[in-house]
């Protein structure tokens, strides 16, 4: 008796769609950093994030998991958080960001790429863990934060909430640097293992 397989989901089906779009507003956010359209960051960074966790979702729950998707989804991730802290750079003095910082950000992301495909290569699973999730949500929240300072900043608002988001944005930055460090070192620890496994 033949039996039927299931198709395989297309390869440009919704959840690569919403990380093709992802990629065009990184696009966009880059030209606002640049324009100092603080505000619009904000609300554009926002969706973007949003559709990081939407397709996630969508793939899961319609069973739309694709190759493609597996690296295009955290390879358009990297450009947007990186390319967002890379942007801002060159606002040193409105966004408490220093180049070692954005270094530490943007090594750990190219080092754990590019490990995740030397093992995926070779057929070994090594995906993201609830401390690289937490690294993303932290990485999002500190760019929220800084675009959310900078427009208060520049609309001339004073007081109370704007020094405690001042100091969460700070404190939010940090928090981010370390868990994007232990994240690194975590992937780092179990590369080392899996290197030394047989195959």
């Amino acid at each position: 008796m033949a039996t039927v397989s299931s198709p395989r989901p297309g390869v440009f089906n919704l959840p690569n769609q919403l990380t093709a779009a992802r990629l065009g507003l990184a696009i966009v956010l880059f030209f606002l950093i640049a324009g100092e359209s603080w505000l619009w960051c904000g609300l554009v960074f926002a969706v973007a994030a949003g559709t990081d966790w939407l397709d996630g979702y969508l793939a899961r729950r319609q069973g739309l998991s694709s190759a493609l998707g597996r690296v295009f989804d955290p390879l358009v991730d990297k450009v947007l958080i990186c390319g967002a802290f890379i942007f801002l750079l060159g606002f040193p003095n409105k966004t408490g960001l220093q180049p070692w910082m954005v270094t530490v950000v943007v090594a750990r992301e190219l080092i754990i790429t590019g490990m995740r495909s030397f093992f995926e290569n070779r057929g070994v699973g090594f995906g993201a863990d609830w401390l690289g999730k937490v690294k993303m949500g932290l990485q999002c929240a500190a760019l929220f934060g800084i675009f959310l300072a900078l427009h208060l900043e520049e609309s001339k608002q004073e007081g109370d909430f704007v020094e405690l988001v001042l100091r969460l944005k700070d404190g939010i930055i940090y928090a981010m640097l370390g868990a994007t460090a232990l994240s690194g070192l975590q992937y780092l620890w179990r590369a080392a293992f899996l290197v030394r496994s047989p195959d």
